[in-house]
This record gives structure tokens, sequence and C-alpha cells, in this order.
């Protein structure tokens, strides 16, 4: 039945219905209802943050870990184009977020108001739906709408306007109940026409990871794939999606990815892609596999019939939920093959993700080596951007869906405030902010979030003194013409001290183990700051070899 509320609180009321326990925000004066109204409301917790870039990265963040959108608020303006950036992740990474930001009062419209903003328009581009409620009656038919849009086919971010004056108003309004996403059937003759074609097939594969999946779904595509000895990669930044035992996990597609995995994958005659995009980074530029494949079938797995043939030749399209599609393959008896490509690949992989030691006097390569030893297996790793990443990407073994947080569109920054949110989903487990000099300053502020909060967050900052990933580009493409890359840095053990963490600086290998141990000693918000050589610029090269070729 309705009751007469204000629009704030009937917000939070659907709020509350949609199962959101956790919010993360920075206040504005546009949307003061809402937060009056979560006063009444003590099962949503409010985060608060110290930019709105760090807002919704941490709502990506738990929306990844939870399947359910992550909740974002901010004011106006400022408030709303820092925060787009999160929108951006959230858009390219398909997880479900819902942005909520203050408006300015409706009379105040096209006056190019205070901080005034068409946010329809200018997430159009950004989001699933953009759209702003102007009837605080209507809050309930728009918060049901909202959470079916980001959960339901490919997820995705929806960003709502609020007018300050809106949530204000009193008004008798009707509850939704809560949404839940459609389970999409799987088409029966396209199921067995697929696996038909991987079973004809000599050099079958499949890339799996992306948009729908969990853990349920991993289990059921790897267990059909150790069946008939298949080869699993995994999209770029989804390494969480197979298990990293499993006998035919073949490693990861993106960038510095092993060249004996890319050799298999064009040799392939027959690919199933379960949950991908093949977008830019898993396919290097469209070059691993080709829009047109010639020689190889295609066949394409996912949960929203926009993605199939969007830019591929797909010879096998099956729309479907992806945890049913694993279901059903992994129980399938329509296929006696097996093939000895997986134990192959396995190995190959194995090979390549075993970090051999390096004339370096900090070799991160056997830093990630003493992590594998000294950290549990499910440690959840959050990153931005930046070359830091690609020996993690290359030799840590991501142990269980959930326990990779990184943005495949490669945004910077993302690493501390995703790590925030995984500490407040996962209180009880090891949450390892891996960051680079210039990727920390982008959300550095965080840290106060962190200590806030009591956060038990472990931040491991590699220091080369430079934005490395442009710096290896422009060393590739004008080598030793330095311009715009070399960086200047603070003390990083003595800012996290300053936010009442723990801190150690290390400069060699030797120093590393010992320094772990003594972190993972301690409990709270810890760093262990990196010094290292720029010299070694990424784990395949080096900046003499750039300039070299």
């Amino acid at each position: 039945m309705g009751n007469k509320r204000t629009g704030g609180r009937i917000l939070v009321d659907q709020l509350r219905i949609q199962g959101v326990d956790r919010i993360f925000s920075v206040p504005g004066e546009s949307y003061l209802a809402v937060l009056d109204a979560l006063c009444d409301v003590p099962e949503i917790e409010n985060i608060v943050c110290r930019q709105e870039g760090g807002v919704t990265y941490m709502a990506c963040a738990d929306g990844t870990l939870t399947g359910r959108p992550g909740v974002a608020f901010v004011t106006r303006g400022p408030g709303a184009t820092n925060a787009s950036i999160g929108v951006h992740v959230a858009m390219q990474d398909s997880i479900p977020m819902i942005l909520f930001i203050g408006d300015i009062d409706r009379g105040m419209r096209d006056r190019e108001g205070f901080q005034e903003v068409d946010f329809p328009a200018m997430f159009a581009p950004l989001a699933k739906w953009a759209t702003r409620i102007e009837d605080a009656a209507r809050i309930p038919e728009y918060l049901a709408r909202a959470f079916h849009m980001a959960i339901s086919g490919r997820p995705g971010p929806v960003v709502i306007a609020l007018p300050e004056d809106m949530l204000l108003d009193e008004v008798e309004a009707f509850d939704r109940p809560r949404v839940h996403r459609p389970r999409i059937e799987v088409a029966i003759e396209a199921e067995r026409k697929a696996i038909s074609a991987l079973a004809a097939a000599k050099h079958p594969i499949i890339i799996a990871g992306g948009a729908d999946w969990d853990e349920y779904t991993g289990d059921g595509v790897q267990a059909f794939a150790e069946q008939h000895g298949i080869p699993i990669a995994t999209a770029f930044r989804r390494q969480h999606c197979i298990s990293p035992h499993s006998p035919v996990y073949a490693g990861n597609l993106g960038y510095g990815p092993n060249p004996k995995l890319i050799a298999r994958i064009k040799a392939s005659d027959a690919i199933m892609v379960v949950g991908a995009r093949l977008g830019e980074a898993t396919t290097d530029g469209y070059s691993v596999i080709t829009p047109d494949h010639p020689g190889q079938t295609l066949i394409h797995v996912h949960p929203d019939p926009a993605e199939l043939h969007r830019v591929f030749r797909t010879d096998i399209a099956i729309c479907a939920s992806l945890c049913r599609f694993a279901t059903d393959i992994a129980h399938s008896i329509i296929m006696d093959t097996h093939f000895p490509d997986g134990a192959e690949a396995h190995a190959e992989w194995l090979e390549w993700s075993t970090p051999q030691p390096f004339d370096t006097p900090l070799d991160l390569g056997q830093c990630v080596a003493t992590m594998r030893a000294i950290c549990p297996a499910d440690s959840i790793i959050c990153n931005g951007a930046g070359n830091f990443s690609g020996w993690w990407h290359r030799y840590w073994r991501y142990d269980g869906f959930g326990t990779q947080l990184a943005p495949t569109n490669g945004s910077m920054g993302y690493g501390v405030p995703a790590a925030v949110a995984a500490c407040l989903r996962h209180p009880d487990r090891c949450v390892v902010a891996l960051t680079g000099d210039g990727d920390f300053m982008m959300n550095g502020q965080e840290l106060a979030t962190a200590a806030q909060y009591d956060c038990n967050l472990l931040i491991i900052l590699v220091d080369n003194g430079s934005f490395g990933t442009i710096r290896m580009h422009q060393e590739r493409e004008f080598p030793a013409r330095i311009s715009g890359t070399n960086l200047t840095n603070p003390d990083f053990a003595m800012l996290t001290r300053a936010f009442g963490g723990w801190a150690e600086s290390v400069e060699t290998t030797q120093e590393f183990a010992p320094a772990l141990e003594r972190a993972m000693s301690r409990t709270g918000l810890r760093m262990l700051h990196l010094k290292t050589d720029v010299e070694r610029i990424s784990a395949g090269t080096t900046i003499s070899a750039l300039r070299g070729r």
C-alpha cells in the first residue's frame, strides 16, 4: 500500500526493498533529504568517501563482488563529473551499478543554475540508462526499472538525477517488490550444434569470463573443458573466472600474454567464447581473433543479444544465462571426444607463470612468488592501471571468483578504492591493493576512508618515479626522448603513517619477504613501498631493450 513520505524517504525505502545494505557517497546539499532518511534505516550503511571517483570505483567493486548493483550517491556538477569515471568502468566491465546524482531544483533548470548539468544527456553515452525523476510518487517505478536494467542482459550502470526539491516533496507512493535477474533459457538445438562443432574440431579452445559470470558458471565451464581436454583461456583481467589449478587452464589474454597461447588461439579451428565481448584488449586490437576469422568456427555465448554479431562474424550465437548454459554443457553427454591440447596448454601456462630470477635490485617477479607463498590463496587482489600490474597478472594465481578486482577499461586509481570496498564486503579475507606511484596518486585520498572504517588492507605500492606504461610506449615509438612521464613523489610510507597506518619501504628483493611477513602479522591499514628501477619497465622488457630495437 502507499503511504505519504518525502521523496528522500521513498527512495531509501526502495533501496532497502531491493536488498541494498551499503551505499558509497560524498555528501551534497542537493540530496540532504536522502541523507536524512538514512538516519531511520540503519540497515543501509553509508560509506563516506573523499572524492566522487572513489565513490563510483567502490560501487563498481561492490557490484562485482555481490552481483547486485553497487550504489553510489554524489552531488551535482563537479560531483557528478568526478563520478563519471566509475560509470565508464562499470559499462566497459559489465558491472551492475546505480549512480544517484543530487540535482538542481526543477524550477531552476535551463538557466545554467549553480552547478547545472543536463545529466541524462551527459551520461547517455556512458551508461545503460540515464534519466531524471521529476515526480516523487514515481520513485518506486524508476528504481525497480533501474535495478532491472543494471542486472539484466549485459549488466551495467544506470544514472539517475534527483532534483533537490523533488526529494523534499511529501507524496503517497506505492512500493515495488525486489527485482531479480531474469533467467534466459538455452536454446537446446544451438547448444547441441555448439558442442558438435567443438567435437568435430582438431584444436578447439574456450575463452571465458565476462558479463553475468559467477562461481557456478566457472565450475560448469571448467568441468566441461576438463572432461574433454579443451584449453580454457580467460579474457582480459578475468583470470579469477577459472581456477588456476584446472589441468586445462591456459592463461589469460590481454596485454603481455603468453606468445604460445596467442599462437594456439590463432591455430584453433573452433573457438567458444563464454561471457566475453571479445573487446580490443582481449583480442590485441582484433588481431588474435579477427572479425571474420577465416578457417575458424566462432561460438559466442552471451546473456545480451545486442552483443552477439556486434563485431565478429558469429557462426553459432547463443543468448542465454551463463550459469544455465554452463550447467547444461557440464552434464552434456553429446560429446565423447578428448583432446590432448588442454594438458599441453596448461603446461605452457605453468612455465610462463613461473617467475625466473632477474638481475635487478628489486625483482617484482620474485616478490609475486613470495606473495604466493605467504598470502592466502583466496586473497582479493585489486589494481588500477599501469605496467606494475603486469607482474601480478602473469605470476599471481587468482584462486576463485571475486579474487580479482581490476578494471578492463584500464582506469587509473581504481585499486585503493576497490580494495576498501572489498575489505568492507569481506572483512575476514586478505585484501591487497596493488598500485603504482602514478596510479596511487589518482585516488590515494581514499586512505582516509580505509582508516575511518578500520579496513584491514595491505597496499603494495610500486614506485619507479614514472608513468611507466606511457614511458614504455614512448621509448618504443620515440626512443630516449622523454617527455611528460617523469614523476617526483612523496614519501609514500610516511604518508601512510600520517593516516594512522603501518608502512615500510623496500628496495631489494631480499628485503621483501621479511617485510611482507611483518605486514601480514599486523592488521589495519598497511603499506609496503617498493622502490624499483624504471629500467625494468615491464615484466617482459627493459628500456634498454626497447631502445635497442
